[in-house]
């Protein structure tokens, strides 16, 4: 069913709906549009459920709500996206095959393909190094994207998170999109932007990834100009994220506006008032139970979203050593510094990161711009190192994440989230880590 937007409401006077749910019409239509398409429908019809048989006893035992997204009924479980090539297409896939959110991380996924590697290894500097670089990595991404299909079977709904902060962040959206991708999902930055790169994929979700109700506002008032809005919207606490973080400096991470209880209720206030009290808020940042999904649901969020406990499955896309590294970590383990991408970073004091910053103070006061990036293709629109930022990071992010991807340990950049893990130190599968965390009150 599809229903034009000039038959919609003011607030929407272009978008086409494709989405055949009453929670989704009446968000972007209004509550008479809703009522009609809910008698149309029927509402929410078995094909709109895409959670493994399994999992969806599960879900119902344990009294958890749904989410519904992209006119797809899945579990409350989204798998944040984690570069360089953490997840990829088996972690993602097998996500999405389970009836959650597989998130693929955009970046650099050439790494995972040893003839895409081979074909732009060795071949010195200059443009045409770096468009190769970029091609190899747009043909990954979408080999990636292919093979996630597959495996997904057709269940859950299949996501891309690109970081806002890239050099080649529209061109992966792009390319993400023209592969058929049912989500885009950017944080690391504001994606203002969106709407327009997606304007010709009105059937894609798009979610943005924030830390605040402020943050909301803002994108909820540009994206406005531009006749859309969110689908869904990631509220990741820096505090307990790992990876970058949504805060401008590491002194503002304990922020108490970032707090669930206080941040999570604003944001509701802030959709209520813009009409779109039913827009999704998936929270992030140190879930680890079924009591912590139970919690935030308790406070209006619609789903979780997860990073490190799918990190350390098997089905992560990454080397056993990086899941041994951040399976091994305890809280103390771990600190906080600004990233060569001029953002707050949450990381495993390893070797190679307590040599740095040692180092950190004496590379900064030497810090000036290079003729070049250290790895040719410039992955970061702006780099503290290449651009000679001083009070940013002085390290190649990329050539220190590619080593961790490669179980590098004492090379390596290890982000990882706060927390103890579901299942300690060992290392479990997709399945299992679901299971945990849509558990019956008492029976974890």
């Amino acid at each position: 069913m599809r229903v034009k937007a000039a038959e919609a409401d003011r607030h929407l006077p272009t978008r086409i709906v494709q989405d055949c749910t009453p929670a989704r019409a009446e968000l972007v239509l209004g509550q008479g549009l809703a009522d009609a398409i809910s008698l149309t429908c029927g509402g929410m019809n078995d094909s709109s459920i895409r959670i493994e048989p399994e999992l969806q006893a599960a879900l119902r035992q344990s009294g958890l709500r749904s989410l519904v997204l992209g006119g797809r009924e899945l579990l409350p479980i989204v798998q944040g996206g984690m570069g360089v090539g953490v997840s990829a297409h088996r972690l993602a896939g097998t996500v999405a095959a389970c009836g959650g959110v597989g998130t693929l991380s955009a970046i650099d996924l050439r790494r995972l393909h040893p003839d895409l590697m081979e074909r732009t290894r060795g071949r010195g500097v200059g443009p045409e190094v770096k468009a190769a670089m970029e091609q190899a990595n747009l043909e990954a991404l979408g080999r990636e994207i292919a093979a996630a299909r597959q495996l997904s079977g057709g269940r859950g709904l299949l996501a891309v998170n690109v970081m806002r902060a890239v050099g080649q962040y529209a061109a992966y959206v792009r390319r993400a999109l023209e592969c058929g991708i049912d989500a885009v999902v950017v944080g690391a930055g504001l994606p203002l932007d969106l709407p327009e790169l997606a304007a010709g994929h009105p059937g894609v979700a798009l979610v943005p990834i924030l830390s605040d109700a402020r943050g909301v506002q803002l994108v909820l008032r540009k994206w406005e100009r531009r006749k859309r809005v969110p689908d869904a919207i990631v509220l990741e606490h820096p505090a307990l994220a790992g990876g970058h973080l949504g805060a401008a400096t590491v002194a503002d991470l304990r922020d108490p506006r970032f707090d669930f209880e206080r941040c999570v209720p604003e944001t509701l206030a802030v959709l209520r008032a813009a009409g779109l009290e039913r827009t999704p808020i998936i929270a992030a940042g140190g879930i680890r139970s079924a009591a912590d999904v139970r919690r935030l649901q308790d406070l209006g969020a619609a789903a979780v979203q997860l990073g490190t406990p799918f990190a350390v499955t098997r089905e992560a896309d990454a080397h056993d050593a990086f899941k041994q590294v951040l399976a091994d970590a305890r809280d103390e383990d771990m600190v906080e510094f600004t990233s060569v991408a001029g953002l707050p970073a949450r990381a495993v004091l390893t070797p190679w990161l307590a040599t740095y910053l040692r180092a950190l103070p004496r590379l900064q006061e030497n810090a000036h711009a290079k003729p070049r990036c250290t790895e040719v293709f410039d992955c970061l629109t702006q780099c503290g190192l290449r651009d000679g930022k001083p009070t940013w990071g002085q390290f190649c992010i990329d050539h220190q994440l590619a080593a961790a991807l490669r179980g590098d340990v004492r090379r390596g950049l290890f982000f990882r989230g706060k927390g103890a893990l579901p299942f300690g130190r060992e290392i479990r599968g997709v399945r299992d880590l679901m299971h945990h965390l849509l558990s019956r009150p008492g029976s974890a």
